[in-house]
C-alpha cells in the first residue's frame, strides 16, 4: 500500500483507464436489449408497455419504484464483485474496476430504457453518455448543449466519466490495503459507488422523462393526467 499511497495520481490514472477501457469495450457486448428488457419488465413487474413510447403512459410512481429496484440490484451485484476481488487487496483493484464499470453501464442502460429512452441513433447514444456524465457528477457544459459533432462528444463524455470514477475510487482506496479484511471494504466501496451514480442517473432520466411527458401532453399525445 506504501507505493499506492505515495502515488495517488498513478492509482487514479490506472483506475480511470480500467473504467474507460471497459466502458468502450463492453458498451456493445453487454448492451441491454430494449425488446428483451421490456419483456422482462412485463413479466417481472407487470409493466404494460411494449415500446419506448408506451413507457410514457405509465404512472411515474410505478416507473420510479422499478428504477429504485434496478439501482438496488446493481448495488448488490457490484458489492458482490467488490467482495470477491477485495480478497486480493490492491492487486485486484483494476479488474474490480472493470467489473464495476460493466455493472454501472448496464444499470444506466436499464434506467434509460425504463424512463423511455433508447440508444439506437447517434443522437440517442450521445444523450445516453450525457446521462452517464450526469450520473458521474460531471457537467459537460456547452458541449452537451450544442451536440454539433456527436462522436467527439461521446468520446469526451467517456473520458470525463472515467476520470471521475478513477478519482472517486482512489479517494476511498486506503481500506483496500489488507487482503481478506479488504473484502468487506471492497464490497462497501462498490455498493456506495453504484448507489451514488444510480441515484444521480435516475434523477437525470426522471427529469428528462417528465419534460418529455409535458411536451407530449402539450401536443395532445398523452391523455390528461398521465
Amino acid at each position: 500500500m506504501t507505493e499506492v499511497a505515495a502515488n495517488p495520481s498513478w492509482l487514479e490514472g490506472q483506475l480511470a483507464e480500467a473504467f474507460r477501457s471497459t466502458l468502450t469495450r463492453v458498451y456493445r457486448s453487454v448492451q441491454v436489449d430494449p425488446v428483451r428488457y421490456r419483456a422482462h419488465l412485463r413479466k417481472a413487474y407487470g409493466v404494460a408497455a411494449e415500446s419506448a413510447d408506451e413507457m410514457f403512459f405509465l404512472p411515474i410512481e410505478e416507473v420510479d419504484s422499478i428504477a429504485r429496484q434496478q439501482v438496488s440490484g446493481a448495488m448488490k451485484l457490484a458489492a458482490a464483485g467488490g467482495a470477491g476481488f477485495g480478497l486480493g487487496g490492491v492487486a485486484t483493484l483494476v479488474p474490480d474496476m472493470g467489473i464495476l464499470a460493466a455493472v454501472t453501464l448496464r444499470m444506466l442502460q436499464k434506467l434509460s430504457l425504463l424512463y423511455g429512452f433508447e440508444y439506437n441513433t447517434e443522437e440517442e447514444v450521445a444523450e445516453f453518455w450525457i446521462a452517464a456524465a450526469s450520473a458521474a457528477g460531471v457537467d459537460l457544459g456547452r458541449e452537451a448543449l450544442e451536440k454539433r459533432i456527436l462522436r467527439p462528444l461521446v468520446q469526451r463524455a467517456i473520458v470525463r466519466v472515467s476520470e471521475r470514477a478513477g478519482a472517486e475510487m482512489a479517494e476511498k482506496i486506503a481500506a483496500r490495503a489488507v487482503p481478506i479484511v479488504s473484502s468487506a471494504a471492497g464490497a462497501l466501496i462498490n455498493y456506495y459507488f453504484v448507489r451514488a451514480w444510480g441515484r444521480r442517473a435516475q434523477q437525470h432520466f426522471r427529469q428528462r422523462h417528465l419534460e418529455e411527458r409535458e411536451r407530449r401532453q402539450a401536443h395532445a399525445l398523452l391523455p390528461p393526467g398521465q
